[in-house]
């Protein structure tokens, strides 16, 4: 039996997401995915980001962002979105995100977030107690649209 290595989510897209071509106009991805990972850090890791913000005065800012679009999301679509860990680094952490249809893969992302201070602007070493949660998302390899492989 091995464990999930990743957290996952549905969303409807609705009217404000798309353009008047009728599909997702491509920013509004990179805002489904940002929701996606503030709700993996409450929901999945159990570490509130509103906390980790206001309290705590980390950040976990984009530094690098890599999307494929791969097919068209229209109005009335359910996306599944997963998120995966796919490196841990001292200040950094790389995530994937795909988002499917049934079998169809609608959108892959790469991003490496930083973990930052709030009151210095810059980045620092991951602290324990969120590396520890990171590890249990962590994925040797990504099979896109399966199981991955568990480090």
């Amino acid at each position: 039996m091995s464990a999930t290595r990743y957290f996952e989510k549905h969303q409807l897209i609705r009217f404000h997401h798309c353009d008047p071509a009728g599909i997702v106009f491509y920013p509004e991805y990179l805002v489904i995915i940002d929701e996606l990972m503030e709700d993996w850090f409450t929901e999945g890791m159990h570490t509130s980001f509103a906390d980790l913000h206001a309290k705590e005065r980390i950040g976990v800012p984009a530094a690098r962002i890599e999307v494929d679009f791969l097919t068209p999301s229209s109005i009335g679509d359910v996306l599944c979105l997963r998120l995966f860990v796919t490196r841990i680094g001292t200040k950094s952490f790389t995530l994937m995100v795909e988002a499917s249809v049934g079998e169809t893969v609608r959108l892959r992302a790469v991003q490496v977030r930083v973990v930052a201070s709030l009151d210095g602007l810059r980045s620092i070493p991951i602290p324990d107690s969120l590396k520890a949660s990171l590890q249990h998302f962590l994925v040797a390899e990504v099979h896109h649209g399966r199981e991955p492989t568990v480090s």
